[in-house]
């Protein structure tokens, strides 16, 4: 065999593996692009159409977004979560992180007053506007939101406290926001500790969550005219 025969057998043999190569290459790249293409149809994008033609459940951001901005549903609206030290308040991915008031009434039992939520006494508690409350040990409080809410007719609010009060003892309850409700939101705080605890106003203290119905209901809480409609400050139990 001379050696032109040779050098030709190992250019081609060169050629084949040069060639084998590029399609190994080309064959990556696609698989590549097709496990991106996978990964991105598999990503949950918020739906176009508008809060009104929401489908029911839990509400997101956007859809909590729209309807503060169009329809006044909670003023004043915070577009995102604020920490900057103080607890967080703000939009969420899901629900809406709401502030407290500089307003409080702390029970007592300096006037060895009754707790009686038919005929409640102003001797059951103290009033205080401060910006750092401190409840007595195994006592309770009451304050309310910064933002005013006005909650559509299909829709139900349901309000949990923060994890950073939980962590401390300290509960915050609040009852479910009807459809058709508006008003600030009064707030229940107990201090489940045997010590003193601190609730910071103007920073965040419970996360209200939106749940979109099928349906408007047919009487919403404005339309059975309900006693805690349009409540403004701390408001206490009525009948």
């Amino acid at each position: 065999m001379t050696n032109q025969t040779k050098m030709a057998q190992k250019a081609g043999r060169d050629a084949r593996r040069a060639e084998a190569l590029r399609e190994n290459l080309k064959r990556r790249k696609q698989q590549q692009k097709d496990q991106d293409a996978m990964r991105q149809s598999n990503v949950i994008k918020p739906t176009p159409e508008s809060a009104l033609q929401a489908q029911p459940g839990i509400m997101p951001d956007h859809w909590i977004r729209e309807l503060a901005q169009t329809e006044a549903m909670i003023e004043p609206f915070v577009e995102k979560q604020k920490r900057e030290g103080n607890i967080s308040y703000g939009l969420s991915s899901y629900g809406y992180d709401a502030r407290c008031a500089d307003e409080f009434m702390i029970f007592t039992n300096v006037n060895n007053a009754i707790v009686d939520p038919k005929d409640f006494s102003n001797q059951s508690f103290v009033e205080r506007k401060t910006d750092v409350c401190i409840i007595p040990p195994n006592s309770f409080a009451l304050a309310r939101t910064v933002e005013y809410f006005r909650i559509p007719k299909d829709v139900l609010v349901i309000c949990l406290g923060k994890s950073t009060y939980a962590r401390c003892g300290i509960i915050v309850n609040v009852t479910p926001l009807e459809p058709g409700w508006e008003g600030h939101v009064t707030l229940e705080f107990s201090n489940t500790t045997p010590l003193p605890a601190k609730i910071y106003a103007n920073e965040g203290v419970c996360q209200f969550l939106f749940f979109k119905g099928s349906s408007p209901c047919e009487v919403s809480y404005a339309d059975r005219a309900g006693k805690y409609m349009g409540q403004t400050g701390v408001t206490l139990p009525k009948i």
